[in-house]
């Protein structure tokens, strides 16, 4: 049996030949960046939406009270919601709070918690009833 002949992998003597070896840039226009002119150096870069964020009004064992809860919130610790609340709460002028991981909202207050949650850069979902 013949052994065949390997071909070196770790880029040595057996690699070294480049298609553009022999080019050169003699000839061609200096090279010139422009940007577009909707472009300016003054924009902040956009924030990447942080996730989904569902918003439910609740009735159902609360004494027939609305309730407002924000649930589902990916990658969110308890001291973001805790703050996350406290401004809901201030924009709605109601009460609050954080119970098993979910903001709750006194009041029926979904238009200005998915304003919240829009400028927290969350994408908030109208889900339920």
């Amino acid at each position: 049996m013949a052994k065949s002949k390997r071909i070196p992998t770790d880029g040595g003597s057996g690699l070294v030949q480049t298609p553009f070896a022999d080019l050169s840039s003699d000839g061609l226009p200096a090279a010139s960046v422009t940007l577009p002119a909707d472009i300016t150096t003054t924009t902040k870069p956009a924030r990447k939406h942080r996730g989904r964020a569902d918003i439910l009004r609740v009735k159902a064992g609360r004494g027939g009270k609305t309730v407002t809860v924000v649930k589902n919130f990916v990658g969110i610790g308890l001291p973001e919601k805790e703050q996350l609340a406290k401004a809901m709460q201030r924009a709605c002028g109601t009460g609050g709070t954080v119970k098993n991981g979910q903001i709750e909202i006194q009041g029926d207050k979904r238009a200005e918690v998915a304003r919240i949650l829009t400028e927290a850069n969350f994408h908030p979902v109208f889900a339920g009833g």
